[in-house]
């Protein structure tokens, strides 16, 4: 799974979603793309389930590029621990993904194999997405 190997400060503050994706939201590798419609955060976790599930679709033809990386920390404090005593421990690294951000791009494939990744792949996801081609692929 993906994350850093290396950072600055080990915890993070949770921080606010608002707005529009402005970088990252244009393809600029495949000819196809997975983008998201909601704001959210998505778990190293989801961006492997979704990438597997694309690549079986695929069935390992083409490329496939993955444009979200989970750089954000979250904590979490055990189970049964009463209130206070400070932050809890990292347990997992989640990307911080708006609206218009293009989380995959694939090329290599027909359409009905590409939307039918995208479908599958948006099922892995916590949030509402929706496939988006490049100019002249249609």
């Amino acid at each position: 799974m993906l994350a850093p190997k290396k950072v600055k400060f080990r915890k993070m503050q949770k921080g606010r979603r608002r707005g529009l994706a402005y970088r990252g939201s244009t393809i600029n590798f495949g000819d196809y793309a997975l983008v998201a419609l909601e704001a959210g955060w998505i778990s190293s976790r989801q961006i492997e389930s979704a990438r597997v599930a694309i690549t079986r679709q695929m069935k390992r033809t083409g490329k496939l590029w993955i444009r979200i990386f989970p750089d954000k920390p979250v904590t979490a404090k055990p189970a049964e621990t009463r209130m206070g005593k400070g932050k809890g421990a990292p347990e997992y690294w989640v990307a911080v993904v708006k609206p218009g951000r293009i989380m995959f791009e694939f090329e290599g494939v027909d359409k009905d194999d590409a939307k039918e990744a995208v479908r599958l792949a948006g099922h892995k996801l916590p949030i509402k997405t929706k496939i988006i081609y490049r100019e002249g692929v249609e």
